[in-house]
């Protein structure tokens, strides 16, 4: 991420001996230096690897332009959060200062918010404020650490901290710039949904006011299927359905790696086009029952479903690479039976081996 970071700062959430959750604060933004850079790109890197992210936007949203009186409904985070994005567009006062104390009142209201539901989450609340691609971000991330062992050149063993990014699971992202030129579009915030189901990515939501309203997961699943449907409908040999398929899969890369969102427009110039009829895929998804937004957030597990086909239940579980199918693989929808030519060498060696006992 070649990134322009304007603010980070670090606080901690810890169990003390009463056995409530307290913070422990940093009493400045930290001081951006390359390690700085390296820990919030890995930090970026990271959640825009996860999949099955949530798109939302503040309860009764736009931020403050004049009147400094907020609505009622508007929770304390975009609250703190609107006091400093004015501040900054009017380039007035100590940003640094103000940024945390936006920080400490989150960080606190966090804390309260955990007691008030009985919620024990410990770790390090990560703040980062940062320009990427002329437009503006926040980054709040709640992690915890995992021990690691290091060797010396004297060949002795140490043990040590690290932040566990691999298990982020407690993060939002908020898309300052659109926030503040088109908030009626209400998908500003995404945020990691979890695999432990929704209770704490929730909860997490909850304490930052986020409101969701797309299901992103379902999104992907949407155009993938339109590409399909569409490259069936082009009439192309299998060879070059795969070789389109391998441009969606960039495309997808492309997004997920700059955590940049897909463009149906931009997606429709790397697939095929009839120019006499003026048909594309962005004028094929408009026909659709249900049209795809224009603007869709990259799964990364929706690559996934680009490369492979895959399914499992009853006791079974069969995946195969998409170019394959009519090559070594063959589907017969009438007797719903699916034939494999050139069986894996260890799953063949499996039912022979099998087969002998019997």
């Amino acid at each position: 991420m070649s990134a322009l970071i304007h603010h980070f700062v670090v606080h901690r959430l810890v169990l003390n001996q009463d056995d409530k959750i307290e913070a422990i604060p940093r009493n400045s933004c930290l001081t951006v230096t390359p390690e700085i850079e390296l820990l919030a790109h890995q930090i970026n890197h990271s959640f825009n690897a996860k999949p099955g992210k949530g798109v939302g936007h503040f309860v009764d949203s736009a931020p403050s332009e004049g009147d400094d009186a907020q609505p009622a409904d508007v929770s304390e985070f975009a609250q703190g959060l609107t006091t400093y994005w004015k501040q900054r567009n009017e380039g007035e006062g100590d940003l640094e200062a103000t940024f945390h104390a936006f920080s400490l009142s989150a960080a606190s209201r966090l804390v309260k918010a955990l007691a008030d539901t009985g919620t024990v989450e410990t770790g390090f609340l990560i703040f980062c404020q940062y320009e990427y691609l002329a437009t503006q971000y926040l980054m709040v991330a709640l992690l915890n650490t995992r021990a690691h062992v290091e060797v010396n050149q004297e060949l002795e063993l140490s043990s040590r901290e690290h932040l566990d990014l691999a298990r982020m699971q407690l993060a939002v992202r908020i898309d300052l710039t659109q926030w503040s030129v088109q908030p009626e579009q209400q998908r500003y915030i995404s945020f990691i949904k979890g695999r432990m189901g929704r209770k704490v990515s929730d909860f997490f939501m909850q304490f930052i006011g986020c409101e969701e309203l797309v299901d992103v997961k379902q999104q992907n699943k949407q155009l993938i299927s339109s590409v399909d449907a569409y490259l069936a409908s082009e009439s192309l040999d299998p060879q070059e359905q795969h070789q389109h398929r391998e441009q969606v899969k960039n495309y997808f890369k492309e997004k997920i790696d700059s955590g940049e969102s897909l463009s149906v427009k931009e997606l429709s110039g790397r697939l095929p086009a009839d120019e006499s009829t003026q048909s594309d895929f962005a004028r094929f998804t408009e026909s659709l029952e249900t049209p795809l937004e224009k603007e869709i957030q990259p799964d990364p597990a929706a690559l996934k479903q680009l490369a492979k086909f895959t399914g499992q239940g009853g006791g079974i579980s069969v995946s195969f690479e998409r170019k394959l199918m009519g090559e070594r693989v063959f589907y017969d929808p009438a007797t719903d039976t699916l034939t494999i030519r050139g069986i894996p060498p260890n799953l063949k060696d499996q039912l022979k081996r099998q087969s002998g006992m019997d």
